[in-house]
Order: C-alpha cells, then structure tokens, then sequence
C-alpha cells in the first residue's frame, strides 16, 4: 500500500479547498500540501454549478466583512492569480442584487441595512416607486420596498477556481485524483487519509473539504456533522421581450430569484422546502413550468412568453443547524479542520474562509476573526441567526 507523507492534506479541490491551498503556499511555499479531489472535471462541483453570486446583504457582521473581501479579491483576481504573462479573466459584473421585502419584514430589513452601513458598506433603501422607476417591468404593488446593493454582482466561477488551482500548483500544492474514504487518527489526532484507490497519506492536518459530501468523510472519523446535500435547480430562460439593461439579481420574499446572463437569456431558480436530499444531479423542467413560471410571470408580466433553453441542478451542502459556515478545528480531534456548511454561500466566501483555515492551522494571526462559525457551535448546538440566508 502507497504511503504518502504531507503537512496539510485537503479533502475537496473546489473553490474552498483551493483557495485554503493557495494561502497555504503563500504564506509558506516550503509547505508540503496535497489537494484530493475526485472530481478534476468538477462537473459536480457547487462552485462551477451555482449562479456566482456575491453581495453584502447579510445580517451577521462576519458574513457581511467576508463578502467584503471577496470583492476585493475578485477586484484584483486577475493580477494576484497571474502566472507569466497569463491571468485569468473572471468577468466580474456588478449589476447589483435586488431584495424585495413585504411589511412584515421592515424590522428585520431596518437592522440589516443598518449593520450594512455601520460596516461602510454601499447599500440602497428603495420604495415600490422607487423600484418601478428603475425596472418598469417588475410589479411591485404588493411589497413594501426593497434593498439594492450596486457593488453586488455575478463572476466567472470556473475562471476564478482554475485561477486558484493553478496558482496553488504554481506555488507547489500537489492535486491528486482520487476518493477520500475515510480519515485516520491516531490517539486523539488526526494521521492522514484513506483513499479509493488503497493509497494512504499521512499528515498532522487534514481539512474536509469536501461540500456536500462532508458530512459522510466526517462520519468516518466518528463526527456527526450537521451537513445535507440538497439539490437546486437552476433555469435558464429565453424571454421573448428583452430588456434594454441587465436586470440585476433579483430575489422576492418567497425565495425565487432570477437575474440577466451574457445573450440576453435569464437564469431562474428558488430553493424550496422539498428540494431532495441526497446526492441527485437530475433535472426536472417540470418544476419550472407548474411553479416558478406563474410566479415569475405575475412579477414580470412581460416574461410570459419565453422558451425554457436548458437547465441544470447542483448541491447546496446545507448546514441544518443555522445555515452558515462551520470553520475551524475540531475539538476532540486535533488537526482536523473544517470548512463546510455554507448552504449555498461558499463560493462567495471562499476568498475568506481559505484565508481564515491558513491562518488557523499556521498559528498566525488571523485577518479576520471568523470563530463566530467555531465547531464548538456544532457541538453545543447553539445556532446562529442570520436572515439573508436564499
């Protein structure tokens, strides 16, 4: 049996292991790191299958400061990331993001935008009227206002994980292309990895990784993460009337959400309290025609008339507990980390979160304070509260 020795092992070569390997390295590229992931193709992964978005518009103050630094991130993307004279082009487009809000909702929006702007960020109060002089074709009668965040907006996902991956082996990070099926410990610490193939590899970190399939590696460790692959759709939609400016992405009260693509199409989705749990990449047009057409068409009138182009479903790694990320070392096990959790927010705070893990396993001095998502939470199940969650 193959025998390999690391310092930091990751399980999961998407947005979030790769940039936790790209910190890693930059901080110290004598470091010996390897990335398992068993999918290099990523045609299952939630970073390359999501809608791509970024925004401020959260409620808790450390999901607010990491969608912050992504932005910067994405700003200067294509310089940090450049090998030679190569540097990726992630099209960041800041058309904003658009929340809709019912009566009901104004306590909860007043202390959001509050915190928003307490923390320097440039978000937008809109009334009904406001938001009809700006985008005619919306029917806002029934909803009290919305908020607008302008520095919101959608990337190239794909771009912006081949930008980490590559400049994480450019600096000595090695991929492998394999399974993680179980991890090892020994003695109250971890001790590597069980892989697919038969091979073992050994290190005094491992880091999971692995988004929807976290749950199942932590099992192998004896852990019980509370973590749920669930499936979303997305549609993408072929409107008959074209709007004369990208729409911003837009999400109404309800959870539909829908937002302009590149060819003057539209992507549409909405999470739902039936979504199926499990490991399911089937795609279902249905869906859209019996629910998601007559909602979107009784706020968009215009859109009645369109064609349903194709579509696609990925894997929310939906924290059951509280929604939001679960970050750091695991107490009873020392050197294990996790990254994991984030249902549907990773990509975004994947500039971050990849930072933070770095920092943490090389006892520097963290940029940003994100214990708030500590895994002792996960242990005292003791939730967080945050209403931005989509």
């Amino acid at each position: 049996m193959q025998l390999n020795i690391f310092d930091v092992i990751i399980i999961g070569g998407g947005i979030m292991g790769s940039a936790t390997a790209y910190n890693l390295m930059k901080y110290d590229n004598r470091l010996n790191v390897a990335v398992v992931e068993m999918d290099p193709a990523y045609s299952r992964a939630s970073t390359t299958l999501s809608l791509s978005n970024v925004r401020i518009q959260f409620s808790l103050s450390e999901n607010i400061e990491i969608s912050k630094y992504a932005f910067k991130v994405l700003e200067g993307f294509s310089e940090e990331m450049a090998i030679g004279d190569i540097s990726p082009n992630v099209s960041f487009r800041r058309e904003g993001n658009l929340f809709l809000h019912s009566s009901e909702g104004q306590t909860t929006v007043d202390a959001s935008i509050g915190l928003q702007r307490s923390l320097g960020c440039r978000v937008e109060r809109l009334s009904p009227t406001n938001i009809k002089d700006r985008y005619p074709l919306f029917v806002v009668e029934d909803f009290a206002g919305g908020t607008f965040g302008p520095e919101d907006g959608h990337f190239d996902a794909h771009a912006v994980l081949m930008g980490y991956k590559a400049k994480s082996r450019d600096q000595g990070a090695h991929y492998v292309h394999d399974e993680v099926v179980a991890i090892k410990a020994f003695r109250g610490r971890v001790a590597g990895v069980q892989l697919k193939s038969g091979a073992r590899l050994s290190a005094r970190y491992v880091v999971n990784c692995a988004g929807a399939w976290a749950a199942e590696i932590a099992r192998s460790a004896g852990i019980d993460l509370p973590v749920q692959p669930v499936k979303r759709q997305v549609f993408v939609l072929d409107t008959k009337f074209k709007p004369a400016q990208p729409l911003p992405l837009t999400v109404l009260p309800t959870g539909l959400y829908f937002r302009s693509e590149t060819g003057g199409l539209i992507l549409l989705g909405k999470s739902m309290d039936e979504d199926p749990i499990g490991i399911d990449f089937t795609w279902d047009d249905k869906r859209f025609l019996e629910y998601l057409w007559p909602e979107l068409a009784a706020f968009v009138p215009a859109f009645d008339t369109l064609k349903l182009v194709r579509g696609w479903a990925g894997l929310y790694a939906v924290n059951t507990l509280d929604g939001n990320a679960i970050l750091g070392e695991w107490p009873e096990l020392k050197g294990l980390y996790f990254a994991n959790g984030f249902s549907g927010h990773g990509l975004q705070q994947g500039p971050a979160v990849g930072r933070y893990i770095a920092e943490l396993i090389l006892s520097k001095e963290v940029t940003l304070n994100l214990s708030r998502f500590g895994t002792e939470r996960i242990m005292e199940r003791k939730p967080l509260s945050e209403t931005g969650l989509v």
